[in-house]
């Protein structure tokens, strides 16, 4: 213990918010050092990081769908899980390296926080990359749980709190008590299957094929999740998929609306079942209390009214709702001695 207190003065401690889409990292006192999207660039067919290992992020997304045939443009983690475990584990090296400096003899101590209904074999992988891209100590915590703390939210009081954490791979439904879950739920749907759901539309009802990045051009501009007081319209280009030349159609937000009926129904199944799930007293707090809710996909339009309206509480969307994760698990850095027995860890050397 006094060799890991000494050896922490000398190392760049870090929470890391590991997303299917993006990766958040904040250091202790400094908040979010870095903002990247979870994307690699590889030399296909291999493992082999483009630009000497530095194809990662920022960098690689620009390649996303434009890559010639020699190189492809991955996401090493599918709905909030590890789907290929050597090209996380040089992201993860890139984002370490790039915020901690190549040049520090001690490793960080890091923090990261992974979907709550993940396996203990999803768990180990994340733990076994982030140990082997440089981490020296890790520790995991529970998204809704770092999300609360993110959003400033009382978990630790006898009261309830509920969060919705609608990411890009899953979203995670929580009510929270006495610093723990009470009841969860933990589902592989979220901005991902969104982008997907507008990608099967045009291509169903247009015969267009467009892109993810494009696909999510079309969700940020004119998605929602209920009607909105002056409906709106966008011009999308693509690939016409009969006579494979470029065309460009113009759509409606009702159309995108209606495209995206199934993955908001399931997000919506997810908060009424974890609410049936709720002991009566927790539920009651509800009442006063409301949901608050984060992630990219809570920015959808009218995310929240449509969750008001099938549970009949207050929808509160957090201050930067983007970030919530991340900052809630710089707070569990820098209360290890607090938190630690409440997270999964792996502790193998310095």
């Amino acid at each position: 213990m006094l060799l890991d207190t000494v050896l922490g003065w000398f190392s760049m401690d870090m929470g890391i918010d590991l997303g299917t889409c993006t990766t958040l990292v904040c250091v202790r006192g400094e908040g979010i050092v870095l903002d990247e999207p979870s994307v690699v660039a590889v030399r296909k067919g291999t493992n082999v990081v483009l630009n000497n290992g530095e194809a990662v992020g920022l960098v690689a997304r620009e390649m996303l769908g434009k890559t010639p045939g020699s190189i492809s443009a991955i996401r090493p983690l599918k709905d909030g899980v590890i789907s290929d475990f050597e090209i996380t584990e040089a992201m993860l090296s890139y984002f370490i390296h790039k915020v901690h400096g190549r040049g520090n003899l001690v490793r960080p101590r890091v923090v990261i926080a992974v979907p709550s209904g993940i396996t203990a074999v999803e768990r180990r992988a994340v733990i076994d990359s982030a140990e082997r891209a440089g981490a020296r100590k890790i520790y995991l915590v529970d998204e809704p749980m770092a999300a609360g703390i993110g959003a400033e939210l009382p978990i630790t009081d006898p009261t309830a709190s509920m969060i919705v954490d609608i990411g890009g791979g899953t979203t995670e439904v929580a009510i929270m008590s006495l610093a723990d879950i009470a009841t969860s739920e933990s589902i592989r749907v979220g901005g991902n299957d969104m982008d997907e759901a507008i990608i099967n539309h045009l291509k169903r009802t247009y015969n267009l094929l467009i892109g993810e990045a494009r696909a999510e051009k079309v969700k940020i501009e004119i998605g929602s999740a209920a009607p909105l007081e002056e409906e709106m319209t966008m011009e999308v280009a693509g690939r016409d998929t009969v006579s494979g030349l470029p065309r460009k159609i113009v759509i409606t937000s009702e159309e995108i609306r209606e495209a995206l009926r199934e993955p908001i129904a399931a997000i919506i199944n997810a908060v009424t079942t974890t609410l049936e799930k709720a002991q009566p007293e927790l539920a009651a707090d509800l009442i006063d209390n409301g949901m608050h809710i984060c992630g990219g996909g809570s920015l959808l339009r009218e995310m929240d009214t449509i969750l008001a309206n099938a549970t009949g509480l207050k929808v509160t969307r957090v201050e930067d709702p983007m970030s919530s994760v991340a900052r809630g698990t710089s707070v569990y850095m820098e209360n290890l001695e607090l938190w630690k027995d409440t997270m999964s860890n792996g502790e193998h050397g310095w």
